[in-house]
C-alpha cells in the first residue's frame, strides 16, 4: 500500500532556474575552532563547507538574488509572474510572508505565499505551482526555495551545528502541452507523529519565546538525528520506487537524480537502493551543506548550469524533512 498522496501534473515544464549562496565560506576549520570536529564533520556527513548569510541578509534577500537570475535565464519580466511561492522555514519575520517581500522586491504584482515543509518545501511548493499551471489558473509561477539555517541552529550543538548552510534556488513553471514535459507522477507525504524528531521548541503559540526558553536555547533547532537518517532512508528506498512505479519507468532510465542535500551516507544509500550509476546523482552537499528547502532549487540550478539535464530527460527529485514530511517527483524535462 503506497503512503502519501500520489498524483501527475502533465503540461508544464521548468523554463529556467536560478540560485544564490552568501559569499561567507564557512569550512569545517573554521568550525574547529568553536570546537567541532573536522574529521567527524567529514566522515558522518560528506560536508566541507558551508555558506553563511551577512548580519544584514534576510531568506526574502536570498530569495530575490536567486529570482532574478531565474528570470533573467527565461528572459521573463517580473510584472509577467501569476503566482509566488516561497518555501522556507526561516522567514524574515512570522508575518508578512518572505513570499510578499520578494514579491515586494521584485516589483510584481502576482499573488503570493508562503510555503512551509521544511527540507520537503521546494517539493511542495513545486507540485503546488504546477497545479495552478495545469489548471490554466497561472501561466508563470515563481517557485523559490530559501532557508538561512545558520539562525536557527545552536552553535553549542556540536552534532547539529555543522550540518547546516544558508542559500536559494528558483524555478520559473510554465505551460507546456507540446513536448510532454511536466511532472510524470509524484508523491506528497507526511508522518506528523515523527515532528519531535526535527522541531523547533520555541517561539510559537504551543510555547513562547519567554526569557527562561531563550536561555534554554529553545528557540533553535533540535534533531534526533539517528532515527532521522534511518527514516530518510527508508523513507526514500519506498517513495522514489512508487513514484517511478506509478510513472511506468525503470530506475535504469534515470538521467539525473537530485535528493535533498542533508547527509552523503543518505545519499550513498539512495543510490544503492534504486541501483543507479553515481554519475547520475547530482551532489553539491560537500560544499553548501543543507540548505533545508534552498537545497533542491540549488542543486538543480547547478546541474542544469553544467549541462547535466537537456530536453526529455527524466529527472527524479526528492525532498524530505520536518513534519515529519517528503516529497518526490519524476520529471520529464
Amino acid at each position: 500500500m503506497k503512503r502519501g498522496r500520489m498524483g501527475q501534473a502533465l503540461g508544464v515544464k521548468i523554463a529556467a532556474t536560478g540560485s544564490y549562496a552568501p559569499e561567507t565560506v564557512v569550512t569545517n576549520e573554521d568550525l574547529a575552532a568553536l570546537g567541532c570536529d573536522s574529521d567527524w564533520i567529514v566522515r558522518r556527513t560528506g560536508i566541507l563547507q558551508r555558506r553563511k548569510a551577512a548580519e544584514d541578509q534576510a531568506t526574502s534577500d536570498l530569495c530575490y538574488e536567486a529570482a532574478i537570475t531565474c528570470l533573467k535565464q527565461a528572459d521573463v519580466d517580473p510584472a509577467e509572474i501569476d503566482l509566488i511561492l516561497v518555501a522556507t522555514m526561516t522567514p524574515d519575520h512570522p508575518t508578512p510572508s518572505a513570499a510578499c517581500h520578494l514579491q515586494r522586491r521584485l516589483g510584481a504584482t502576482a499573488p503570493a505565499m508562503d510555503i512551509n515543509a521544511a527540507c520537503a518545501g521546494f517539493m511542495y511548493a513545486l507540485v503546488t505551482g504546477s497545479q495552478f499551471v495545469v489548471s490554466g489558473t497561472a501561466k508563470r509561477v515563481l517557485v523559490v526555495g530559501a532557508d538561512l539555517m545558520s539562525r536557527t541552529i545552536d552553535p553549542e550543538d556540536k552534532k547539529t551545528y555543522p550540518l547546516f548552510g544558508d542559500g536559494a534556488g528558483a524555478a520559473l513553471l510554465v505551460p507546456d502541452k507540446p513536448t510532454g514535459a511536466g511532472l510524470l507522477s509524484f508523491q506528497l507525504g507526511s508522518e506528523g507523529c515523527g515532528g519531535e524528531m526535527l522541531c523547533v521548541p520555541a517561539g510559537g503559540t504551543r510555547q513562547a519565546l519567554t526569557p527562561e526558553a531563550y536561555a534554554a536555547g529553545q528557540q533553535y533547532l533540535r534533531m534526533d538525528g539517528r532515527n532521522v537518517f534511518k527514516w530518510a532512508v527508508r523513507l526514500f528506498a519506498e517513495s522514489a520506487k512508487d513514484v517511478l512505479e506509478a510513472a511506468g519507468k525503470d530506475a535504469s532510465e534515470l538521467d539525473l537524480v537530485v535528493l535533498h542535500q542533508a547527509n552523503q551516507r543518505i545519499i550513498d544509500s539512495a543510490v544503492s537502493d534504486l541501483s543507479v550509476d553515481r554519475d547520475r546523482v547530482f551532489v553539491n552537499l560537500d560544499r553548501y551543506g543543507n540548505t533545508s528547502a534552498a537545497s533542491i532549487p540549488l542543486a538543480l540550478d547547478e546541474a542544469v548550469r553544467e549541462g547535466r539535464v537537456k530536453e526529455g530527460d527524466l529527472v527524479l527529485l526528492c525532498g524530505f524533512g520536518s513534519g515529519l514530511a517528503w516529497g518526490t517527483a519524476l520529471l520529464r524535462w
